[in-house]
């Protein structure tokens, strides 16, 4: 495949008009012609039909375009590397990370990362799902307590610890109760862990064994559903905090067999962009003590 082509290619389909792309790359509208068509010649396939309207990708072209076009910028980005030592971080950076992390932290620090690197287009995707980086076309994942993985390296930049909480009135209920070692609880519809729990309290450890009265899909609905006095749940440090220290919520103590680490990870195979070194750099620098918090 001619990367010329395949760059004249990329430059139409990310402005949507030969035009446009003449003006932002400096190349004629007959070259940019010329190489998309000599590019589907190669290919055997039609890329972009052209009407008085435009132009617009087809299937096999938007394939082509989202697939290649980080890839475009990664060789970019090698040959910079090679001839000045120093490559600015730019291009875009698409980043899938898991809902919780994502609507609690990432906006503002997203935002603040945009700030510093103007160059760079970040493009971050909240879902739970564990996704194929290089298959997806992902720069980076962050992910919670990952497994082992040859495809992918990183770094563990934030970790945290899961408290077991009620709202007062269950946590009273469970208190008085003679034999309170059994605990109504909400868990996630993923989870089938049936406890024992050991608790580290102030008192001293302590064993609750859960009796799952709700199953639900979200950290976030969990929450809800527990100050709503449903039941105790196993919920993030960082993510009821609040509630503990304005009493919504109390908690028995930490679960010891439950830590937290969330690692920012990308394909060992792949050249380590300057975007995507900025971006764990920023991750690190935003929790310099490595525990989880909200951005203020």
């Amino acid at each position: 495949m001619d990367l010329s082509a395949l760059s004249s290619f990329n430059l139409i389909a990310l402005h949507g008009s030969l035009g446009k792309a003449s003006r932002m790359s400096g190349r004629s509208k007959a070259t940019l012609s010329r190489h998309v068509m000599a590019l589907e010649a190669s290919l055997g396939v039609r890329l972009i039909d052209r009407s008085a309207r435009g132009v617009r990708l087809t299937d096999e072209g938007s394939a082509l375009f989202h697939r290649t076009d980080d890839l475009l910028d990664e060789i970019k980005a090698i040959g910079e590397s090679l001839s000045s030592g120093a490559p600015r971080p730019r291009g875009r950076l698409r980043v899938s990370a898991p809902v919780l992390f994502a609507h609690t932290s990432l906006g503002a620090l997203a935002a603040d990362f945009s700030k510093a690197y103007p160059e760079v287009i970040l493009e971050v995707t909240a879902e739970d799902r564990k996704v194929d980086l290089v298959e997806e076309g992902f720069d980076l994942a962050i992910r919670v307590n990952p497994a082992p993985d040859d495809g992918l390296v990183g770094r563990c930049f934030a970790r945290d610890d899961m408290l077991l909480v009620a709202c007062p009135t269950v946590f009273d209920r469970v208190e008085n109760e003679a034999a309170n070692s059994h605990l109504p609880t909400v868990a996630m519809t993923t989870s089938f862990d049936s406890g024992p729990w050991t608790i580290l309290a102030p008192g001293g450890d302590r064993s609750m064994t859960p009796d799952v009265k709700l199953r639900l899909s979200s950290l976030i609905m969990i929450q809800d559903a527990v100050r709503a006095g449903i039941g105790a749940a196993v919920l993030p440090r960082y993510m009821v905090h609040a509630d503990v220290e304005e009493g919504r919520l109390m908690s028995w103590g930490a679960v010891t067999e439950r830590p937290i680490e969330l690692w920012a990870l990308h394909p060992s195979r792949r050249f380590v962009s300057p975007k995507v070194s900025a971006f764990m750099t920023f991750l690190a620098d935003a929790f310099p003590d490595r525990r989880l918090t909200r951005p203020d």
